[in-house]
């Protein structure tokens, strides 16, 4: 599997470049994510999505559904691929360290 350094930390990664090990997580780690896809500055709601992605996954162990993820975190469908040109699930999962999700995020 595909390994990158982030600080003296070796992440491995899944074929698609998820985070294998959720907890090896870093707000380093979203950085280096986010210049990979194409997101230059992480704004205060990039880190509320973040944020609520980590903890919803820590609690139930799967991404939530984007409705659930719109709502919760008041961002509209349309903001959230603003923020994450390359999705909820692509995107914003990735930045987070959640694994790929399987269904519909």
């Amino acid at each position: 599997m595909p390994t990158m350094q982030v600080g003296n930390v070796t992440i491995e990664l899944d074929e698609d470049g998820f985070i294998v090990d959720p907890d090896l997580w870093s707000e380093e780690l979203a950085k280096v994510f986010a210049t990979s896809e194409g997101i230059s500055e992480l704004t205060d709601d990039h880190w509320k999505v973040i944020n609520y992605l980590r903890d919803y996954y820590k609690q139930f162990q799967i991404a939530p559904m984007i409705r659930k993820l719109c709502k919760e975190t008041g961002c509209s469908l349309k903001y959230i691929y603003e923020l994450f040109p390359s999705g909820p699930a692509k995107g914003a999962c990735k930045l987070a360290g959640l694994p790929k999700p399987t269904g519909c995020v």
